[in-house]
């Protein structure tokens, strides 16, 4: 069999939610299956790196799709010529993505409908060309993977698709999030935050990861504060950030606050694992890697009520409205004021052994293959 991919989020250096899930599914499963060849389809150069093994063939194809236009003609162009020049069989795109001109079956994941729920967080041609094209994708497509058991719902009961032909596969965890020792951590803490203890925020400095309330809540606590916490908040900024500078320069304790960015996977790994707890304050999330990170370092998470953050925090987490600053805050005080996290880690590594990419590719290449 042959199988063509949709790689266009696997870019060197730039690995991030959708293109490292590319990776980690495509990697293991034409590793798998050696006897059927991949084509990988990029929307320009690609590194080497990217061909896994032998059956994997490296193919780019123009233009470069980063515009709703260029999307366009790369999906009902550009994509359909590929797959009829080199004969292929099936057609998998993993970031929600599709093509309406196609004959044979294709096989799509869809990560999240934030377009739906949030259109006023997304640039305004952008919105129009989810709203437009992705219910058609979904309603095309032979089969569809969610990430979450919300996102199934969600493609179910908003766009109408039928629940039979949708599959859960969940993210894994990168392998390098473990749990740290004691010098590791005060290592870590005495570099980023004098040695203060530190809840942290892992994600696109964006409306929708309710950063400025998160700041707003941390502001609040800090009144009653006795421990010296810090919040460190890491990512890089995206789409409409003025709310979350806004929320930053008015708070009274922004000395405590450290934002950090550009931190390679290992350096993220040991600020996750020297964290006092991770807080996901999110209005929607389809999974929320953050947090399961989190999870795989042994340390406690607060997250939102909504969509899928309680299905995958577990029943170790600390929830809140993310939509009320006083219950963020509450939340907050609540962990800060325990003594002894053990039920909540046992509770934790219990519920991530269910989150696994050999998990995830199995699920995606059953789907295909059988």
């Amino acid at each position: 069999m042959k199988i063509g991919v949709n790689a266009r989020f696997l870019i060197e250096g730039r690995l991030e939610g959708i293109g490292w899930f590319c990776h980690e599914v495509i990697s293991r499963m034409v590793r798998q299956y050696p006897q059927h060849e991949f084509y990988l389809f990029f929307d320009r150069p690609f590194s080497q790196k990217f061909i896994f093994s032998n059956n994997v063939h490296g193919v780019v194809l123009n233009p470069p799709a980063r515009h709703p236009v260029l999307w366009y003609w790369w999906f009902e162009r550009s994509i359909p010529a590929a797959l009829k020049k080199f004969k292929c069989d099936v057609f998998l795109s993993m970031d929600g993505f599709g093509s309406l001109s196609l004959e044979i079956p294709q096989h799509i994941v869809i990560h999240d409908l934030a377009y739906l729920h949030f259109p006023q967080h997304i640039k305004w041609l952008h919105e129009k060309y989810y709203r437009y094209f992705i219910p058609k994708f979904l309603h095309k497509a032979d089969f569809i993977y969610t990430i979450s058991k919300a996102t199934k719902e969600d493609v179910v009961n908003n766009l109408k698709v039928d629940s039979e032909k949708i599959e859960i596969c969940y993210n894994g965890c990168k392998e390098m999030f473990v749990p740290l020792s004691k010098e590791e951590i005060s290592e870590v803490r005495n570099k980023y935050t004098n040695s203060c203890p530190y809840f942290l925020f892992v994600g696109a400095l964006h409306p929708r990861k309710n950063v400025h309330g998160l700041i707003k809540a941390f502001d609040e606590f800090k009144k009653t504060d006795l421990q010296n916490f810090k919040l460190v908040i890491v990512g890089r900024k995206a789409w409409l950030t003025g709310i979350i500078e806004e929320a930053y320069q008015s708070a009274i304790y922004k000395g405590h606050i450290i934002f950090l960015e550009d931190l390679d996977n290992a350096q993220l790994a040991k600020v996750t694992g020297s964290a006092f707890a991770a807080i996901s304050p999110s209005f929607l999330e389809g999974f929320g890697v953050p947090v399961l990170e989190a999870l795989y370092c042994d340390v406690p998470v607060l997250c939102s009520n909504t969509f899928s953050l309680p299905e995958i925090s577990g029943p170790g987490a600390i929830l809140f409205d993310p939509q009320n600053i006083q219950s963020i805050t509450d939340a907050i005080k609540k962990i800060s004021s325990e003594n002894n996290f053990t039920s909540r880690i046992e509770l934790g590594r219990i519920h991530r052994a269910q989150f696994t990419w050999d998990k995830t590719a199995q699920i995606i290449c059953n789907g295909i293959f059988t």
